[in-house]
Order: C-alpha cells, then structure tokens, then sequence
C-alpha cells in the first residue's frame, strides 16, 4: 500500500517536471478522461452509425405512411 511519504514524494516530482500552472490543466483534463469512461461504460453497447440525413428521411417517410404496416 502507498503511504503518505510515497504520496508526497510523487506529487514534489510532478511539480517539478510539470510545474504549477500546468497542474490545473492536467487535473481537469484527467477529470474530463474519468468522466468520459464513467459515460461510456454507463451508455448501452450499440452505436448508431446511421448518418443524419438518412435519419431525417426515414422518419418523414414513416410519418407520412411510407413505413411498414405488418
């Protein structure tokens, strides 16, 4: 387990190699990573890859009594 010593001489090496004001951009950048998987693990597993216009077209086409009535 990392103790508190490990911690701190982890974040001092950050700072070094990175410097204070890019830390705020990597943490929101990290935040915005994290909140992206968390989206993508809670959103259902198919894609739809059907393109705009051929969307807009099907459902006028159903709305207009061109659909399948069976």
């Amino acid at each position: 387990m990392v103790g508190t010593q490990e911690i701190l001489l982890i974040l001092v090496v950050v700072l070094v190699i990175f410097g204070a004001k890019r830390l705020p951009e990597i943490g929101s950048g990290l935040g915005r990573a994290i909140r992206n998987f968390k989206k993508a693990t809670t959103e259902p597993d198919e894609i739809d890859i059907t393109p705009q216009a051929s969307k807009a077209k099907k459902a006028k086409s159903d709305s207009e009594g061109g659909g399948d009535a069976s």
